[in-house]
């Protein structure tokens, strides 16, 4: 059998989304060559980002009947085993309540005798009506910085620190991708080369720079900045019981918690509320990606709503982490997944929204599928289609032409 043609391959974003990709491209059998290379260029860390500091729920059902539907499905089946592979010791099932503020303890009552078993022990306070969204045959969680980083390690990719600043093309073929290195400060869009013969833009919300490097291309991306924070385990001779809850709007606290056990005995919690929406043009020119802090005055709202509902957190917790990171949105929630349009090479796989740990190894598999295959077998990625806002006509700025330099730095 003839060996595939060697292929460079550089993932731009270490983040669980680019190393998802890099893991998937590493097991394709059209990777078989020894000469076959993949390189994950990194601004910041691996993880440094949302994937480092996501909750990192995952639901198989709760696409039904939409175009990601089998992102949902496929991720959720692929996640036991990858897990397994991996020795990715965060991964479990787990049920999920909503729960609706409150001011005593009657509802809990009320739930614990009619749900032996479902009530965790750490919930214990003051809440309203509480139901049951899931008992963990189709819910789970990962921490995903755990996940992100074995993924890459088990890639074998090269990580490269450093922002990537432009492409260079060869006609419309991707040739290779400028960046500057961590730590050099210069004002450049040249850089140093990565040689390539593809390239994945998988970085996030700051994946919309694209458009400036790829002539003729709209990647339309809003930036939704929000803080979370992370409780230790006020008795670490145990672990929480495992149960996420989905809490109703608090309009004494202005959140909406989501509250995430982990195996390590901590407790995640998101929804804070006081969300900041960043557009398109200031996350092309790098905003919040090196430095991205959580609001103060939300993370006090937060854990009073927190320790509101339950007493073992109010009389021992103690705050471990305050933090903060952005989903990446495009205009109509959908993920950008496939080929640049006009260009031979090149490819995005970015927008995930608030399901990017989620669906990551279906995203990882069909991009795999897509770059060695030339289409995915596994993901019906029309709906994701990267041209569906396309509107300028070719002449815009983005890559070395002529040698010109006219890419932006990320």
């Amino acid at each position: 059998t003839t060996k595939p043609p060697p292929r460079n391959i550089v993932v731009i974003g270490g983040g669980i989304q680019g190393a998802s990709v890099a893991y998937h491209l590493s097991q394709h059998p059209n990777f078989s060559n020894p000469s076959s290379t993949i390189t994950i260029l990194e601004s910041k860390a691996i993880a440094a980002a949302a994937s480092g500091k996501g909750g990192g729920f995952m639901a198989r059902s709760w696409g039904d009947g939409g175009p990601t539907q089998t992102l949902h499905h496929l991720a959720f089946d692929l996640y036991p085993t990858l897990a397994a592979t991996l020795n990715c010791e965060t991964y479990r099932t787990l049920p999920v309540l909503s729960v609706a503020p409150g001011s005593n303890n009657k509802a809990l009552a009320r739930f614990g005798k009619d749900n032996e078993g479902l009530l965790p022990d750490w919930l214990d306070g003051n809440t309203g009506r509480i139901g049951v969204m899931g008992y963990g045959e189709d819910t789970a969680q990962v921490t995903p910085i755990e996940f992100t980083t074995k993924l890459a390690e088990a890639s074998g990719a090269t990580v490269v620190l450093g922002s990537a600043v432009g492409v260079n093309c060869d006609g419309d073929t991707v040739t290779g991708v400028r960046y500057q290195p961590r730590g050099d400060d210069t004002d450049t869009t040249e850089g140093q080369v990565l040689e390539c013969t593809d390239v994945i833009l998988s970085a996030g919300p700051w994946s919309c720079i694209a458009e400036e490097w790829f002539e003729g291309t709209t990647f339309p991306m809003e930036g939704v900045k929000s803080t979370s924070i992370v409780w230790k385990n006020p008795d670490p001779s145990s672990i929480p019981t495992p149960r996420a809850l989905f809490c109703g709007e608090d309009d004494r606290f202005q959140t909406h918690l989501e509250v995430y056990p982990r195996p390590d005995g901590s407790i995640y919690l998101c929804g804070i509320g006081g969300s900041d929406y960043i557009p398109t043009e200031e996350l092309k020119r790098g905003a919040y990606r090196e430095v991205c802090e959580a609001k103060p005055e939300r993370v006090e709202a937060a854990s009073l709503a927190f320790k509101e509902m339950s007493v073992v957190y109010r009389e021992g917790g103690e705050l471990e982490k305050s933090q903060a990171c952005m989903r990446p949105c495009p205009p109509d929630a959908m993920p950008y997944m496939g080929k640049i349009p006009g260009y031979e090479g090149a490819y995005i796989n970015a927008g995930h929204n608030c399901w990017g740990i989620a669906w990551a190894p279906a995203c990882g598999k069909a991009m795999a599928e897509l770059v060695l295959d030339g289409h995915s077998s596994s993901v019906d990625l029309s709906p994701f289609d990267p041209a569906r806002f396309h509107r300028r006509a070719k002449g815009g700025r983005g890559r070395k032409k002529g040698g010109d330099s006219v890419g932006e730095q990320w």
